[in-house]
């Protein structure tokens, strides 16, 4: 026993032991490191496909038109509505305000997208419902302002 009455942790020498060292490391990383890549690389994405639809508005609306077929929307609006969450959505995860919400409008877009217009593009749409679920999951770590509000307003860690 040591002086915290606990007993000492034994570490094994040797490759085994560098082994275990390197995974209790990366254990350790703590949830807000992780989250920030996940936030602002799905950000990236929605952001660049929201910045290239305001680039050619018209090329947009005709891609709704002839290529992207999403049901039940006239393709007009679905090119508006697409263009404002792929703007609206980036900057939400960016800050880490209302991360949740942002993400499952995010993973429904991109289910949208997998099902009716780029069923092909399964590897990777699988990229971005994977991290998009773990932010809908987990949230946006503590550097965001889901964190604060949460801190500030409802008093939980």
């Amino acid at each position: 026993m040591n002086i915290s009455g606990t007993a000492p942790i034994l570490e094994r020498p040797g490759i085994l032991g560098a082994i275990e060292r390197a995974i209790g490391a990366l254990d350790r990383v703590p949830y807000t490191v992780l989250a920030l890549p996940l936030r602002f690389a799905v950000a990236t994405v929605f952001w660049n496909s929201g910045t290239t639809k305001l680039a050619n508005w018209d090329a947009t609306l005709q891609l709704f038109e002839d290529e992207y077929k999403v049901p039940l929307l006239p393709p007009e609006l679905a090119a508006h509505l697409g263009a404002a969450i792929e703007l609206t959505t980036p900057v939400l995860l960016v800050l880490g305000l209302l991360t949740r919400p942002a993400a499952l409008v995010l993973l429904g877009m991109t289910t949208i997208i997998e099902v009716f217009v780029y069923p092909q593009a399964w590897p990777t749409h699988i990229q971005w419902a994977a991290m998009l679920l773990v932010l809908l999951c987990r949230g946006a770590g503590g550097l965001s302002i889901d964190h604060w509000l949460r801190r500030r307003f409802l008093r939980r860690p």
